[in-house]
């Protein structure tokens, strides 16, 4: 399956700053509202060492991560839904997206104007403030198609599966100075303001600093803020906690792969994931855990010690899986 995340927030939070470092797309960044005038998607790899480990011990051809999408919506204001700024023109993009990431700002700096013009004020206020416009908004627009649909079934009764914003999960990815990503208390009350949904705390200037670092040089630079990994692993990991998602991997010399799965897929449907034949004509599963085969060095050292396992049709996929699929159309 295909994750995408949509990327919202009010103008100058520092949205398309984080964007930019999330893609390396080179989305126009500027300092001033609606920089962003149409929604600039990118498609990442999800960083995962367990390919790197799996490439070299089969020397693999090729290795294909698991991907995220990331859309960035342009920067709603108050009013979007009645028309207000740009109106509420991107609020669609949103309804594709599994999940909606919130950019809210949280730190004080009055050179760069915030979207009310207002001076910089107690930064919980000021989020809180932020997060509300943006609820408002999507809430706001979810009634405006509520109302579109209940005319449309006076006329063709059928029932339509609407993508309402309000439904949709959302990880609040605040946008912190330096002091911020390690000050406990001022964390401890952000993710109060939004509980129970999942927070990440990211400095979207240090961020953008890491884009042209390579993997060594980004964790080196991190640990010397006390942080232990980048905006984009943050933003993953909660992503997957969000949605229940989980990966398998396939391994051979052709190519190494990672799969995305809900967690409780059974094997023919991460078969299915792969191409929909496999999931039709699923016979049996031979599995692994990566964990095991890191130890042990080899699919042979493994087999030989017992932990090459066949699983059917009811067997539930569990995360770090290395399968192989036996099927028959």
């Amino acid at each position: 399956m295909n994750l995408k995340i949509g990327i919202v927030g009010l103008p100058n939070v520092g949205k398309s700053t984080l964007f930019n470092a999330l893609t390396n797309a080179g989305a126009l960044a500027a300092n001033y509202p609606f920089a962003t005038i149409e929604p600039n998607v990118g498609i990442v790899p999800v960083p995962d060492e367990r390919l790197d480990v799996l490439a070299k011990m089969y020397e693999t051809d090729k290795v294909v991560p698991a991907t995220v999408e990331f859309v960035d919506i342009a920067g709603l204001v108050a009013g979007a839904s009645k028309g207000e700024g740009l109106g509420n023109k991107f609020l669609a993009h949103i309804r594709e997206c599994q999940a909606i990431c919130h950019v809210v700002r949280a730190f004080i700096n009055d050179d760069i104007v915030r979207a009310d013009n207002k001076p910089g004020e107690d930064i919980l206020k000021q989020a809180k403030d932020d997060i509300d416009i943006i609820n408002l908004e999507l809430q706001l627009a979810d009634d405006e198609t509520r109302a579109k649909v209940e005319s449309k079934r006076k006329k063709d009764p059928a029932d339509e599966n609407i993508p309402y914003l309000t439904d949709k999960p959302v990880i609040y990815m605040f946008n912190v100075d330096e002091d911020g990503l390690t000050d406990n208390n001022l964390q401890a009350k952000l993710k109060e303001l939004v509980a129970p949904a999942k927070s990440i705390f990211v400095n979207a200037k240090l961020e953008e600093e890491m884009s042209g670092m390579n993997r060594i040089e980004r964790k080196e630079l991190l640990e010397s803020y006390g942080v232990k990994d980048d905006a984009l692993g943050e933003l993953i990991k909660a992503a997957y906690e969000t949605l229940g998602l989980q990966s398998f991997l396939t391994a051979g010399k052709k190519e190494c792969r990672a799969w995305t799965i809900k967690k409780g897929a059974t094997a023919p449907e991460a078969a299915g994931t792969i191409h929909t034949d496999f999931e039709r004509g699923f016979i049996a599963a031979s599995i692994c855990k990566y964990n095991d085969l890191a130890r042990l060095g080899s699919e042979k050292a493994v087999r030989e010690a017992g932990l090459l396992r066949t699983e059917g049709k009811t067997y539930i996929m569990q995360d770090g899986d290395v399968v192989e699929f036996k099927f028959n159309v």
